[in-house]
């Protein structure tokens, strides 16, 4: 009987171990990020969104490296929130009352944004 009991635990143990997916890492490209102050923003604020388990701005290749778990969110979330951030993320634009409170540095170069210019 005991036996019978503990191949059954076993089992239901493997099966419950097969119903998680392993995480999925994307890349987004979001231009505006480039600057410290973008990158922590964007880091902090998904950090906490349903789903992520690891987020990383590069801002000196202005992408976004993002490890997520693909039954609880996806990559459309992702670039959705990322634009409710002010920042514009692959083919979705940024939300524009979030967007004007960025950084100047952090603006599109159309509007007068980009990096420094050195001299």
């Amino acid at each position: 009987m005991k036996l019978l009991v503990t191949v059954l635990l076993m089992f239901c143990s493997l099966l419950s171990f097969a119903q998680f997916k392993k995480p999925v890492t994307v890349q987004i490209k979001t231009p505006q990020a480039a600057c410290a102050e973008c990158k922590d923003k964007i880091e902090k604020f998904m950090k906490y969104e349903e789903g992520i388990a690891k987020i990383v701005v590069d801002i000196r290749k202005k992408i976004t490296t993002v490890t997520f778990l693909s039954d609880r969110t996806n990559i459309e979330n992702i670039k959705t929130s990322i634009a409710n951030l002010g920042f514009d993320a692959d083919d979705v634009t940024a939300n524009e009352e979030q967007y004007k409170r960025l950084p100047i540095c952090c603006k599109r170069v159309a509007d007068g944004g980009g990096p420094p210019k050195k001299n």
